[in-house]
Order: C-alpha cells, then sequence, then structure tokens
C-alpha cells in the first residue's frame, strides 16, 4: 500500500482548535461567533474530504508529530476506516452547529460562547481520534474528549447537572485509566509497538487466558462504547442540552468509544489472532446482551431523550457485534453501521430538540397529536426511526442487512435471532410514538390543527439530516466502498 505524507491530518484537528480563540473574542456579537464556527467546520469538512481520494485509491496518508518511545510515536495515518468516520463527524458538526443556533437563541440559553468553544475543542479531538496511527495517540485525544465535553454536559450548571457530570467522568475516565492505560503497557511490554496493523501486533505471544483478559479490558474500559454495566453515564449526561446529546450520542463520543473497540479488534488483535482463539463469540455475546437489555429498557422510558439513550446503546452495541463476528460481511456492517447510525439517530435527537423548543414538552406521554401541529418534525422522526430500525428506504437498512449477512457467514444463528429481536424492539419503541402523533382522535390529541414549527435553524437540520438518512438507502457510497476497503485491509480479499 503506498504511503503519503500530509500535514493535512493535523490540519483538519488544528482549524477547531484554533478558531477558539477567534470564537470567544466574539462572544459579544452571536452573529459573527457562529460565522466562525461554519467557517471553521467547512474548511475541516473540506481538507477531510479533500483526502479521500487518496485512501480510495487504497492510500495511505500518514504524519508523525514526535517520537515517544520506539513503536509509540504521536502520529496520525488516515486510512478506509479512519476516513469514513472522520467524514461522518466534521460533516454532522457543521449541522449541529446550525442546528445549535436555533436551539440555544430558541431557549435563550446561557453561556452560548463557553458552549461553542467547547464544541470545537470536542470536533477536534474526535478528528484527532479518527487519524490516530496508534493506540498511544489515539488514547490522548479519548481523554482530550472526555475533558472537552465534561463543560457540554455539565452546561446548565445545577445540582442536577453537576451530578450528572460527575458520574460522566467518573464512568469515562476511571475505566480508561483504570483499564485501558495498563492494557496498553500490556501491549507494549509485549510486542514493542502499539501501532495499528492489519495483521494485529500479536504473533503467538499471546496465550488465550492473557489474551481473553486483555481484550476485556479494553472492550470494557472503553467505556464511551456504553457496553453494560458501564453505561449508566450515558442516560445521566441527557442533562446537557440537546446539541450536546446529538454531539454525545451520534457523532462524537460514543462513536469514539465503539470506533476504539474496533481498532483495538482489528489492529491490535487481529481477525485472524481473535478467529484461532475463538474470542469474538465472548465480545459478540457481550454485545448482545447489551443490545437485548438496553432495547427492553428504552421501551419502558417516557422521556424522549431517556429513550433514546437507551437506543443509542444498544445500537453502539450493533458495531461491536458486527466487528466481533470476524466475517467479511460482518466486520463490514458493524463499520458501515458507525455512519448509518449517525444520521438517523441524530435526527432523532435534533426532533427531541425542535420539541422541547417550540412546546416545553420531554415526555412522549405528552406528545400525542404532536404531528398535527409540527408535521414536518414529526415526518423527519419517522424516517430517523426507520433508519435505526433497518428498514428501507433508509441507511440503516444496508449495514442491518450486511450485520444479518455477516451472521449466517459466520454460522452464527444466535446473533442472527438477537439481530431480528432487537430490530422489533426498536419498531415497539419508535413507532408508536410516530402513530401517536399523527393518529389519534380529537379527544386523545394535545395539540391544536396548527402547524406551529421549531425556528428554522432546529428545523432544517432535521430535514437534512433525514433527507441524508434516506439517500444513503439508494447511494450508500462513500462508506460502503470504504467500509469495504478497511475489511479488505483486515481480513483480505
Amino acid at each position: 500500500m503506498d504511503i503519503i505524507t500530509s500535514i493535512k491530518p493535523l490540519l483538519a484537528v488544528l482549524v477547531p482548535l484554533l478558531v477558539i480563540p477567534v470564537l470567544v473574542s466574539s462572544s459579544a456579537k452571536p452573529n459573527v461567533r457562529e460565522t466562525w464556527t461554519f467557517i471553521a467546520g467547512t474548511l475541516m469538512f473540506l481538507i477531510v474530504a479533500s483526502m479521500l481520494p487518496a485512501v480510495l485509491a487504497e492510500k495511505q496518508i500518514t504524519l508523525t508529530l514526535f517520537k515517544l518511545a520506539p513503536g509509540a510515536d504521536i502520529a496520525f495515518r488516515v486510512d478506509a476506516l479512519g476516513m469514513l468516520f472522520g467524514l461522518v463527524a466534521s460533516s454532522l458538526y457543521i449541522i449541529t452547529a446550525m442546528y445549535s443556533i436555533g436551539y440555544m437563541r430558541g431557549l435563550n440559553e446561557h453561556g452560548q460562547t463557553r458552549f461553542v468553544s467547547y464544541f470545537a475543542l470536542a470536533i477536534s479531538a474526535t478528528i484527532g481520534a479518527a487519524f490516530s496511527s496508534n493506540l498511544i495517540t489515539l488514547y490522548l485525544f479519548y481523554e482530550v474528549l472526555s475533558l472537552a465535553t465534561y463543560p457540554l454536559v455539565t452546561h446548565h450548571q445545577d445540582a442536577k447537572s453537576r451530578i450528572s457530570g460527575r458520574k460522566y467522568l467518573t464512568f469515562i475516565l476511571g475505566t480508561s485509566i483504570g483499564l485501558v492505560l495498563p492494557a496498553m503497557i500490556w501491549c507494549y511490554h509485549v510486542t514493542g509497538t502499539l501501532e495499528f496493523s492489519g495483521a494485529g501486533i500479536f504473533t503467538g505471544q499471546l496465550s488465550k487466558p492473557s489474551a481473553t483478559v486483555l481484550l476485556l479490558m479494553f472492550v470494557f474500559g472503553f467505556a464511551k462504547a456504553g457496553i453494560m454495566p458501564f453505561h449508566s453515564w450515558l442516560p445521566a449526561a441527557m442533562v446537557a442540552p440537546t446539541p450536546v446529546s446529538a454531539l454525545l450520542h451520534a457523532v462524537a463520543v460514543v462513536k469514539v468509544g465503539v470506533f476504539s473497540i474496533v481498532r483495538v479488534i482489528t489492529g491490535i488483535f487481529g481477525i485472524e489472532f481473535l478467529a484461532s482463539f475463538d474470542l469474538g463469540v465472548l465480545v459478540a455475546g457481550i454485545a448482545s446482551i447489551t443490545i437485548i437489555i438496553s432495547s427492553c429498557i428504552a421501551l419502558t422510558q417516557d422521556e424522549f431523550k431517556r429513550r433514546l439513550a437507551y437506543s443509542t446503546i444498544g445500537q453502539l452495541s450493533y458495531i461491536i457485534l458486527g466487528a466481533s463476528l470476524l466475517s467479511p460481511k460482518g466486520v463490514t456492517g458493524g463499520i458501515l453501521h458507525i455512519s448509518m447510525h449517525a444520521f438517523g439517530k441524530i435526527t432523532l435527537f435534533f426532533c427531541a430538540g425542535a420539541i422541547f423548543v417550540a412546546t416545553g414538552k420531554k415526555y412522549l406521554s405528552q406528545m400525542v397529536g404532536i404531528g398535527r401541529r409540527m408535521p414536518v418534525t414529526m415526518t423527519a422522526f419517522f424516517i430517523g426511526s426507520l433508519s435505526i430500525i433497518g428498514l428501507p428506504p433508509t441507511g440503516g437498512f444496508i449495514s442491518k442487512w450486511y450485520l444479518v449477512l455477516g451472521t449466517l457467514e459466520g454460522d452464527q444463528m444466535v446473533m442472527l435471532f438477537v439481530l431480528l429481536s432487537s430490530s422489533l424492539l426498536n419498531a415497539a419503541y419508535f413507532l408508536p410514538v410516530f402513530y401517536k402523533a399523527f393518529f389519534c382522535t380529537d379527544e386523545e390529541a394535545m395539540f391544536e390543527k396548527k402547524v406551529v414549527e421549531a425556528p428554522l435553524m432546529c428545523v432544517i437540520p432535521l430535514v437534512i439530516t433525514a433527507l441524508i438518512s434516506v439517500g444513503l438507502f439508494f447511494v450508500p457510497q462513500p462508506f460502503l466502498n470504504l467500509a469495504a476497503l478497511a475489511v479488505k485491509g483486515f481480513i483480505g480479499g
């Protein structure tokens, strides 16, 4: 594979970082501040997209910043997997920035400059994680992201926010320092390197018991992935403003968690190594338990964002399940679900926020007949729901189709049952919401037949992401091509 040395990965990380002083200095001029946010977001996206042709041509873009130790540099490498995640994060940052204007101004939220500044820092860390060349670089950006999102989670600065913020940091930092850091040191001690490799870095250097313990340390240590029992930080973080929830659950935090686990499975252990010890079944089992339990809990949640939060916990484990199937189509489906879930779920969070801005309602039981008042928002909600369930014509169908094929390819009938059962549960906790929003009697309806949508800057983003979710069903490229290229590097052919 051809290697290209370029400063572009660093520039993509630096652009949102360098704009923060400009945002702070423009605090008295909100329109100027938001303009700079859009400029930085667009420039970052263009830098990321400019590397796409080279990656699709099966080239890797690298840049070494400095050396810590042999085999443990602070370095960037843009490959197919990193590019897929980078495209998703950089594109959705622009849309979320637009949504934030409508939401934050619509509710007259305090601290908007602080909000957009930490938002920029968070996306910078996300892009850094996506383009990390090795485990040490990924770990550093993972931790920066944890610290950058803490002020966003605690944005309201009340007692509930502070309690949720402490829980957030306890779970996220406690597991990464207590489990990932020692696991990383163990890896370096055994192999002398932390560089990601398509074949993994272990060549008969670990016994099955040692490999099992090390793998579990990584899986549970990257708690941003929401694997049970290290998941409760995620519903607690719902106290944050909805743009933060969208960032946490669709774009940055949780996706960095599952991305890190996929990187470890494919680039540290390697598909063949895990298959030789039959360890994929262990991780798949953990993911399956999380999928089913979280889906059942979601059914019981009346608060809109908490239902979405438990839905996210289950959907993240689809990605981990796909990678742990260790079959070409299964891994392809898992990687592809990073993008397909992102556009579907962010649509749902945008809808929840738009409803709150327009009506002040946050409980589903209060939203009977809301389709009469907010038809555009609830139609977008229906499209986002279809994507999460995995039904056509949305992109979620494509990724779940590959996951189903992956279970058949790997002869994992139990996992096939988990996928199909969880999709039914997804339908059970989303479709009744849509049905009651539009199809209810006049006596049941809590809203008049008068169309009053949220501010335009709230509605436009959710329409865009809903349309993209539909578009990805018909044109899943380049995400499908990138997922296939990534799998080719992990498994071959």
